[in-house]
């Protein structure tokens, strides 16, 4: 039983209207489904991804008003976003600097190009070379053009006091494998690989004794969720979490997909998610993200929940 990669990151926004204005336009990502958190209906859930709306695509915000970040370890530090080639990283640099969102330069980490930068609110993101490899989906209305176009998600990095326990949970419950350490400007990082590997299928867990515990907030993650394939698998992860006495959610249906959330030691929420129903469960593909959608069971509260909703 194998975890197959990243399955989609969800992170804080306290401006909706900006963040919606970000992922659309300077990094031409689509919106494929505006819902709401199901567990506080009053926030919008925002559900960015590539062309066909792809488990491991998905990169998603709440909208809380909530105050900045208090950076640190025990959290979620940066998100990779792939692409495909050196001239793409060169083309996006030029193209960020345009658009005045912070970055760094080009720079080779773990054997791969990348270009850190961040949004507006302090997002951490990365733009990640994977060298074309794996499937790609491009939108065809995007502001990117198709060959320039982030292709999905990974790898993820988060950040523990200690390697330890969290290492236990990753090969022991989650059977991630390890598969290479490096170091980054003097902090070691630890690579986990899911199913066949490869950038959409990776966790780095950097090790930072010395930083105090973060505090979520704007430009906060969230979560990570790690895919599964079938709802038979997704049966398998619930009993083995069961058997194995890690405090967890229970199933949780959020229609779109089944869900399960549990901590790693450090406090790091994770989710296991299914690959399907899929974003297209109750929208035309042609038509994701133009309306409110609402799972069925709050379709019955849709007008109470569009009068609590700021526009967008």
């Amino acid at each position: 039983m194998q975890l197959t990669g990243i399955h989609h990151l969800t992170a804080i926004s306290a401006d909706a209207p900006g963040n919606r204005a970000f992922y659309t336009g300077p990094l031409g990502m689509r919106l494929v489904k505006k819902t709401v958190n199901q567990d506080d209906v009053r926030a919008y859930h925002l559900f960015y991804a590539d062309g066909k709306a792809s488990p491991g695509s998905d990169l998603t915000f709440f909208d809380w008003p909530a105050p900045r970040e208090q950076r640190g370890a025990h959290s979620i530090t940066r998100t990779g976003l792939r692409v495909a080639g050196e001239d793409t990283l060169r083309w996006w640099k030029e193209r960020l600097a345009q658009a005045g969102v912070k970055a760094g330069e080009i720079v080779t980490r773990d054997g791969r190009r990348t270009l850190d930068f961040e949004d507006a609110e302090g997002q951490r993101l990365a733009l990640i070379d994977d060298e074309g490899k794996g499937a790609s989906n491009p939108w065809a209305k995007s502001p990117v053009p198709a060959q320039h176009q982030i292709r999905g998600l990974g790898p993820i990095v988060m950040s523990v006091p200690d390697i330890g326990m969290t290492d236990m949970l990753l090969t022991g419950v989650t059977n991630m494998r390890r598969a290479r350490e490096y170091d980054n400007a003097g902090v070691p990082v630890h690579v986990y690989e899911m199913g066949e590997g490869g950038p959409a299928a990776e966790l780095h867990v950097a090790v930072t004794p010395d930083l105090p515990v973060a505090v979520q907030g704007a430009g906060a993650v969230h979560h990570v969720a790690f895919r599964t394939p079938d709802n038979a698998q997704y049966d398998a992860w619930a009993e083995r979490l069961a058997k194995l006495r890690i405090p967890n959610s229970g199933k949780v249906d959020r229609f779109y997909f089944r869900s399960l959330y549990f901590r790693e030691p450090s406090g790091v929420l994770f989710e296991i998610a299914t690959d399907g129903p899929g974003f297209a469960a109750d929208e035309p593909e042609d038509k994701l993200g133009e309306k409110l959608a609402l799972p069925p069971f709050l379709e019955g509260r849709r007008k109470e929940i569009e009068a609590g909703l700021k526009p967008l």
